[in-house]
């Protein structure tokens, strides 16, 4: 049993990220945790795997969990036995096997003898056979390093699991290894993930928003139908407050028109009558008083109903409120872009692919770049752009506008703010009040104006990121995307997904999410091995 009571986190700047959080995940519970980036999904699970201490609040957990993080830059100086925490063990087991069977490497051990049997075959059971325990981090691909530590669950053997997006970086062959696991272990499972099959084998939803977290029991297809169903009753609250709205307005015209004609009918009525110029002027009076008072009446139900309907929008999912406008790219389909013949590459001393890779790019393909972690996919882009050159072959590029979008967003600048990051696109000198529309457009409103890039999340960097390419206006010939959907919420995911069935021009991308590869209607495939 793992109880969250009352948790309450601050930034190091004392901004608040969430307040009074409480849960309870039973034992053998698989739970997926979901909310937008930014809303604190990683920072709870690393309160729960203790590495961060909340403000307020406490977790009851019977066992230490295992924790996998989202992130492993930490780690590249670390060896793979460090960074897996049975470094110490491993030592202690060495120095006794040489003859130093001294009380501290006894009790390092714990008689766990098996250790290093056990960690050669949780690393060969991720397809790590080709790696060290004594093997730096740093020299691992994203998805290598995932694996190390989804090792580490076989190593230590947790009941208590917590997985911070562990599909992203991973191959297709080792999603499935994770979702065979998840479906078949009896260890209590806490995910945060954005992937919607990992989502399906979870027993619960939790989501968590800045007012708390609401559970849901059920898978994410259950979770997402009741979502659909409460916005099909937020479209219909909409609608009717719309209509109120203009009943309402209606109303006060008709009211003051209606006491308007009275007035004047009065009016006309004291003048044939003769009636003294002071009392006339006392009756008009009356009379504005009486239809500002009316006024007032009908103004505040409007105003009323103003903020109900104001709430409601608010309350729209977000894809509703942006759209890219992207402008079809300039080049006719079919046009020749990029023609590869027999490259290849090299690492250290051996090539990088076993085959030699032959490829053509037309304009308005729509290309996914497959292949298994470590298989050179970045370095097969990188090739196409002109930034390295093969050791083997030919290469031929059309001159062409191309945008290329890594996994960690680098065209958003650390150093600039918010609103300095979105003028450095502004190419056409756009009013700062425009620029600004359209940022609010894409969520970032006026207390993130001045927020620094290097502060946000992976989805507020990937918003930010369209948001300054609409800002542009300047449609790109080629679009390439690297693993674009990792570190993205659920929320995130859709906006991409949109954003790129929006664009018109040739697209290549690098992901292994089958799901997002679906949506944006990917036509052709190019394997490297």
């Amino acid at each position: 049993m793992l109880t969250a009571f009352n948790i309450t986190y601050l930034h190091p700047d004392k901004d608040l990220l969430f307040e009074n959080i409480g849960f309870t995940v039973a034992q053998h519970e698989k739970v997926a945790l979901i909310g937008n980036n930014g809303v604190g999904k990683s920072t709870l699970l690393r309160i729960i795997a203790g590495e961060l201490i909340p403000a307020a609040g406490v977790v009851n957990c019977d066992l230490k969990p295992y924790y996998v993080p989202q992130h492993f830059g930490q780690y590249n100086e670390t060896t793979i036995a460090e960074a897996l925490r049975i470094d110490k063990k491993l030592n202690a087991l060495h120095a006794i096997l040489v003859g130093d069977v001294s009380d501290v490497n006894l009790k390092m051990m714990n008689d766990d003898w098996s250790i290093e049997e056990r960690s050669q075959e949780a690393l060969s059971f991720w397809r790590l056979n080709h790696v060290s325990l004594a093997q730096k981090m740093g020299n691992l691909s994203g998805g290598e390093k995932t694996k190390v530590f989804l090792s580490g669950i076989f190593i230590h053997q947790p009941q208590i699991v917590l997985l911070d997006e562990p599909t992203n970086h991973l191959d297709t062959p080792a999603r499935d290894i994770l979702y065979n696991y998840i479906m078949t272990t009896t260890d209590t499972v806490i995910a945060v993930s954005h992937d919607k099959i990992l989502l399906d084998l979870v027993c619960s939803v939790y989501e968590l928003e800045k007012q708390g977290i609401t559970v849901y029991g059920g898978n994410y297809s259950f979770y997402k139908e009741q979502r659909e169903a409460a916005n099909r009753a937020l479209y219909q609250e909409l609608d009717e407050k719309e209509k109120k709205l203009r009943k309402a307005k209606k109303a006060e015209r008709d009211t003051v028109e209606r006491k308007q004609r009275q007035n004047n009918r009065g009016k006309g009525k004291h003048i044939k009558e003769g009636v003294a110029r002071i009392f006339m002027k006392t009756l008009k009076n009356s009379a504005e008083a009486s239809t500002a008072r009316l006024k007032e009446v009908h103004a505040g139900k409007i105003e009323t109903i103003t903020e109900e309907l104001k709430q409601a929008l608010q309350n729209l999912p977000d894809t509703k409120k942006m759209k890219m406008n992207f402008e079809k790219s300039s080049l006719h389909t079919g046009k020749l872009l990029v023609e590869a013949k027999g490259i290849n590459f090299r690492y250290d001393s051996r090539k990088l692919w076993n085959e030699a890779i032959d490829l053509q790019l037309y304009s308005g393909d729509r290309i996914r770049i497959k292949g298994n972690n470590g298989s050179g996919k970045t370095t097969l882009i990188k090739i196409i752009l002109g930034d390295i050159t093969p050791i083997e072959g030919s290469i031929k590029r059309s001159t062409v506008k191309s945008i290329y979008v890594d996994q960690d967003y680098s065209l958003i600048k650390d150093e600039l703010a918010v609103y300095e990051q979105a003028e450095q696109f502004n190419y056409s000198r756009l009013p700062e009040h425009e620029v600004k529309i359209r940022l609010s457009r894409f969520l970032f409103q006026q207390e993130s104006w001045d927020k620094a890039c290097s502060t946000l999340s992976g989805g507020e960097k990937m918003r930010l990121m369209l948001c300054s390419l609409m800002i542009s206006n300047q449609s790109p010939d080629l679009f390439i995307l690297d693993e674009p959907t990792n570190n993205l919420d659920i929320r995130s995911v859709e906006i991409l997904k949109a954003a790129i069935n929006e664009y018109h021009g040739t697209l290549m991308v690098v992901s292994h999410d089958i799901d997002f590869l679906e949506a944006i209607n990917v036509t052709r495939e190019v394997e490297i091995s």
